[in-house]
């Protein structure tokens, strides 16, 4: 895979042929597009560059795009596939920019997610996993149940550990859109090389995330939802950064992702990982847009350095940024706040499935966001279950009004409207279930 570049124009091109989408185009060039726009290709001849021109994005119907990814501009984002391996000189990215037909032009960028440590054996206490008992889940599960079948629940990670005893039965959809050919190899372990629809999770962080969510309960808490269904798509491969591992993807590569949970029917998407803004246009933003449109709750993780930087998804108009809480309900000192952070969840000594059939302790907003995700997945499956559907906005009411607050205040940086509470949002939807149906 070459370099690629990302534009997206403020109308869609005019041609006569189909253009490709990129993910497709990998496997087979058979049909290629050699011109973009003659401002365009004449800058990149100036720079000797060599494109193929590609979609960024698929229509979710063969009829073409849908008015809804009209209005999102989804159909109007390319990606421009450099036909050798070459540096993206900076002044060409520039020069594009100020092109008038361009909205934004950028250089594909990575996005982040450090993965769990395993425990030491002696530090494995299931019965002290005080932090589910603080959310009430426990009580919430056994008066309203542990989820529907019919609402899925999409994890965007490193993947599933696909034949684990905790998650298998739960997993529905399946594919793994990490691509990452374009970046220096020697960075990264295991199978970077996918596009396919096995997304095997080779080192565990969505594994654990899948875990919290959904797990079965046979050497570890049940998870939030263990009847929801669970949509696995690998979005991040593993990438050494010192004398640690992470979670790395190209963010366009995670867009497509998204793009591809929404089409096909997710009714919450889980989102443990972020990436600053750097240039071109607010990451995910078109994207999240499409899913929320589409009714889809996005859940994310608000960033693990305790400060105020932005971390997208989280930091997205519409998307619940969820900060982590310790044992005691305060917010725990690495949890970022740069996003308007929504709420607070229990978010250090996790004890969720792992890669290869293991088990791991882990901490991190990583680990608070999949607590809220399944709460959205228990409270649209109560709403199903009485023949109603919440909206995003009618989940967003519900968690606003029951969270537990940290101090005085209705909202706090750090904190958001406070620490999630599932039994108290779980009975005010059963409340207003009930004053529905007697209206």
């Amino acid at each position: 895979m070459k370099p690629h570049l990302i534009i997206k124009t403020h109308q869609p091109l005019a041609r006569r042929v189909p253009i490709p989408f990129w993910g497709r185009f990998i496997a087979d060039k058979s049909h290629t597009l050699e011109s973009f726009t003659p401002a365009v290709d004449r800058a990149l001849a100036r720079a000797g560059v060599r494109i193929w021109v590609t979609l960024e994005h698929h229509p979710a119907q063969s009829g073409g795009w849908s008015p809804l990814e009209i209005s999102t501009g989804l159909n109007r984002i390319y990606r421009l596939i450099l036909q050798r391996e070459v540096a993206l000189p900076p002044p060409l990215i520039e020069a594009i920019q100020q092109l008038p037909e361009v909205e934004y032009v950028r250089a594909i960028g990575l996005a982040q997610s450090p993965l769990p440590e395993l425990p030491e054996a002696q530090a494995v206490q299931l019965s002290s996993d005080r932090s589910r008992e603080l959310i009430g889940l426990r009580q919430a599960r056994r008066l309203f149940g542990g989820g529907d079948p019919r609402i899925k629940v999409a994890v965007l990670d490193t993947g599933v550990d696909l034949d684990h005893p905790e998650v298998a039965a739960r997993i529905t959809h399946r594919a793994d859109f990490v691509q990452l050919g374009a970046l220096d190899s020697a960075q990264f372990i295991g199978d970077k090389e996918g596009y396919d629809e096995v997304p095997e999770d080779e080192v565990g962080h969505g594994t654990h995330v899948s875990g919290i969510i959904a797990a079965a309960g046979r050497q570890m808490p049940e998870g939030v939802v263990p009847e929801c269904s669970l949509m696995a798509v690998r979005v991040l491969a593993t990438m050494r950064s010192g004398d640690r591992v992470v979670g790395a993807g190209l963010v366009d590569n995670i867009n497509v992702g998204i793009k591809w949970a929404v089409d096909q029917g997710a009714d919450v998407i889980n989102m443990s990982l972020g990436v600053r803004h750097t240039a071109g246009g607010l990451p995910h933003q078109e994207v999240i847009a499409y899913a929320l449109a589409r009714g889809v709750t996005v859940v994310a993780a608000s960033g693990n350095d305790g400060s105020g930087e932005k971390y997208y998804p989280g930091a997205l108009p519409g998307v619940i940024a969820v900060g982590a809480a310790n044992a005691q309900g305060e917010v725990a000192d690495f949890s970022s706040y740069g996003a308007p952070v929504w709420l607070v969840a229990p978010g250090t000594d996790i004890f969720s499935a792992y890669a290869h059939g293991g088990y791991a302790m882990a901490s991190g907003t990583s680990q608070a966001s999949p607590f809220v995700t399944g709460a959205v997945a228990l409270l649209k499956s109560q709403a199903l279950a009485r023949g109603a559907r919440l909206s995003d906005a009618q989940i967003k009411t519900i968690l606003l009004h029951t969270s537990d607050k940290l101090d005085q205040r209705l909202r706090t940086a750090r904190g958001g409207y406070g620490q999630l509470n599932l039994l108290d949002a779980s009975r005010m939807l059963d409340y207003l279930l009930g004053q529905r149906r007697a209206a």
